[in-house]
């Protein structure tokens, strides 16, 4: 039995979902452009550099959710996966995630954007299992909180090992394990696999994937 996890944004995806919300829903007038746009490129320009403050971030993320009903959110993110998601999904990355369905392996997406956002982007790539930042909610709406440790940096080492460990299982129960992920943010579980590859890297993923000698593939 083997073990197949995939970042999503940037990786399996040819984009940010993350980004990609709130850039939608300022463009929908959901969000004022002037107050969010700005902010939603910094926070991405500081995702990309590695000098991310997840807290901060998840604050600005998550409160919008807080604003409107689970119904209305709902209807737009179906928009959101017709009008932006669905041209951020490459064919290589669907070819690669059904050669590791086909093969038997479990499958997750391990990513740091919260699950309302990517649990309809697992489902269109066929993907059961999500590990995700979890938004609260309470009596079905989202509070515009965090629930639990974001999966982001070590944090994702952490939700893994959670996840792993309520199957009755752990990293040693398979013969191998991949992680595929583009990003710096990622090295510390890229440490931990088997086999990590470095999927679409940044530059620092790269530098660091040619000098271990970790396989580079590109999705886009």
């Amino acid at each position: 039995m083997n073990l197949a996890l995939f970042d999503l944004d940037n990786t399996l995806l040819n984009g940010d979902s993350d980004f990609e919300w709130s850039q939608f829903l300022i463009r929908i007038g959901v969000l004022d452009r002037e107050l969010f746009e700005a902010k939603n490129q910094s926070f991405y320009d500081h995702y990309k550099a590695g000098t991310l403050d997840i807290n901060e971030f998840l604050d600005f993320q998550l409160k919008p959710l807080s604003r409107h009903s689970r119904k209305m959110l709902d209807e737009w993110h179906q928009q959101f996966m017709r009008e932006q998601v669905a041209g951020m999904i490459t064919q290589p990355a669907r070819d690669l995630v059904k050669q590791h369905l086909d093969a038997g392996d479990v499958c997750v997406i391990i990513t740091a954007t919260n699950s309302f956002v990517t649990a309809p982007i697992a489902h269109e790539f066929g993907i059961e299992h999500l590990i995700a930042t979890e938004p609260e909610h309470k009596d079905g709406e989202f509070t515009g909180n965090v629930a639990g440790e974001p999966s982001f940096r070590e944090g994702k080492i952490t939700r893994l090992n959670s996840w792993l460990a309520e199957r009755g299982w752990t990293m040693d129960s398979f013969t191998d394990t991949t992680f595929y992920s583009d990003s710096l943010n990622d090295l510390p579980l890229l440490c931990k696999v088997k086999k990590p590859v470095a999927a679409n890297p940044d530059e620092t993923l790269k530098a660091h994937a040619e000098q271990y000698g970790w396989r580079i593939i590109n999705l886009h």
